[in-house]
């Protein structure tokens, strides 16, 4: 066992609570399994440059050679990690990867337009395209034996109906999923064949756990689909800075970054400089732990499948390619509220149907907490299932 791996293992539900985060105070006494942060604290690298700007109070607004600063380093991680060669100059900031939907769907989509979400999704997503005028199109995803995938004939049915813009979740929140470059592909000609957009989130790609498909930008796999993208990111999710605040979003379409960078001040979407300061350090000096976190992480994935199969007979299961999100589909085990059920036992996860309607009788289980922890969460959940 790594230091790390002892020191994480070593915090107890009474440790997390005293913390303070809104995971672990929302269910007094129940275990936090449900928001999308991890129990791991941050790294020591990213703690140096927070600690940095508050020892020289520099908490007002991001200098410009910090903001230049995020985007090269941005492009630098792109460029290293996936093999993505971005000018940094196509690099824009935001507080977060949501503010770059409502960017998409505020400025670049006609009034009342039809939006392609596969689900099960990640809940905002339910809610946004109504939010900002436009409809919703669920496409389930298929769900195979131990994968899951697009449904290529529906995503070409609902473009041909009529859809502008689909938003591609890649690593898929909350199944886990890592698109391969030939499922990109495909995307992208039905996309391209009617004079669709992407909306892709990647905040989770650098989640992806070695033995998988790597993670692909879809942007990156070829000009037609740069063109018809726009990218967002963030160190936010692997590296545990979600509350700094602080996102990226890659404009590949040259027109869309033209109007971006000649609005002014009409474009009020600020990061805060504390995310910035972090997600430099994260995209730069941070790899060594994201490194750390993904052995502990890929891990405890095994304990999560081996639990399942064992404790948890007739849930259906297929092991995440990324990420901290274990997708269970308790429905074959007649729980009809599963969320509600075992919070009752003393367990917290994120209810399905927030996810979509094809989610209801699931739920999305956060496995990113000390192991002890996750073994105690599992095995209250199978002390919990109908006899």
């Amino acid at each position: 066992m790594s230091e790390f791996a002892d020191r994480i293992d070593a915090l107890t539900p009474d440790d997390l609570r005293t913390a303070g985060s809104l995971k672990w105070t929302t269910y007094p006494g129940a275990i936090g399994a449900w928001i999308a942060e991890m129990d791991f604290g941050i790294a020591p690298k990213i703690q140096d440059a927070l600690g940095d700007m508050v020892a020289r109070q520099q908490t007002g607004y991001a200098p410009m050679a910090m903001r230049t600063e995020l985007k090269q380093a941005t492009s630098e991680f792109l460029a290293a990690r996936y093999g993505w060669q971005v000018d940094w100059p196509k690099v824009q900031w935001l507080p977060d990867v949501l503010t770059g939907l409502g960017i998409v769907m505020t400025h670049w989509l006609p009034a009342h337009s039809k939006i392609i979400v596969p689900t099960p999704c990640y809940f905002p997503f339910v809610d946004m395209p109504v939010t900002f005028g436009h409809e919703r199109v669920d496409l389930p995803m298929l769900r195979g034996n131990d994968e899951w995938t697009m449904d290529f004939d529906a995503l070409d049915r609902e473009f041909a109906a009529g859809a502008k813009l689909l938003i591609l979740c890649n690593p898929h929140n909350p199944i886990g999923k890592v698109f391969d470059r030939a499922e990109l592909e495909a995307i992208c000609e039905i996309v391209e064949r009617h004079h669709g957009m992407v909306f892709s989130d990647e905040i989770h790609a650098p989640l992806v756990y070695p033995a998988s498909n790597p993670h692909i930008p879809y942007a990156s796999i070829n000009e037609t689909a740069a063109a018809h993208t726009v990218t967002a990111m963030s160190a936010s999710k692997s590296f545990n800075i979600a509350g700094l605040k602080c996102a990226q979003m890659v404009l590949t379409n040259p027109t869309q970054q033209r109007f971006y960078e000649t609005q002014g001040h009409g474009l009020p979407y600020e990061s805060s400089p504390l995310g910035m300061a972090a997600n430099i350090a994260a995209f730069r000096e941070g790899t060594p732990w994201l490194g750390e976190v993904l052995d502990y992480l890929d891990g405890n994935r095994a304990v999560v499948t081996k639990m399942v199969s064992e404790l948890l007979p007739g849930v259906k299961y297929i092991e995440p390619q990324a990420s901290f999100l274990a997708w269970l589909d308790f429905r074959p085990v007649g729980l009809d509220d599963p969320q509600r059920h075992f919070l009752e036992a003393g367990v917290a996860v994120t209810a399905g149907a927030e996810c979509g309607e094809i989610g209801r009788g699931q739920v999305r289980f956060n496995f990113a907490m000390p192991r002890p922890v996750l073994i105690e969460a599992i095995e209250k959940m199978a002390d919990a299932l109908p006899k």
